[in-house]
């Protein structure tokens, strides 16, 4: 293993955006940036720094979760009341959050405005194994 992968950190980095204003985006605008997105993910790759990654679909059609009174109460769309919604994730490895920051602000989709959230993971020894482990 690379001391780099040794020494790393996970984060993870949440990517928000406003679905109206991407849904305003004309098709072939909205794909030249997927693809700019798709080629970060690759460089981060090759570089050892992506763990894993995915877009969501639209929260238009997500549901929340809750236990309420002792039951399960399941509700239509993201429970959060903004603008900006959940639009993919990406967990990284750096060796600190000043590398995840760099890293990060270098990705495509922070031009779409919407903000990123960067938060390194908790890793709990014994009861929960890394990604990739044994």
């Amino acid at each position: 293993m690379r001391e780099q992968e040794e020494n790393a950190v996970k984060f993870l980095c949440l990517g928000y955006l406003d679905e109206e204003k991407w849904d305003a985006i004309p098709k072939g605008e909205q794909d030249t940036m997927m693809q700019e997105c798709f080629a970060y993910d690759d460089f981060l790759r090759k570089n050892a720094h992506f763990v894993a990654g995915e877009a969501l679909q639209s929260a238009r059609i997500a549901r929340t979760l809750r236990w309420t009174g002792g039951k399960i109460l399941v509700t239509d769309g993201p429970f959060a009341e903004t603008r900006e919604q959940l639009g993919g994730l990406l967990m990284l490895e750096a060796r600190d959050m000043d590398q995840a920051l760099e890293l990060m602000s270098k990705h495509p989709g922070v031009r779409l405005g919407g903000p990123f959230e960067i938060r390194p993971v908790e890793e709990l020894p014994g009861v929960h194994p890394r990604m990739g482990g044994t």
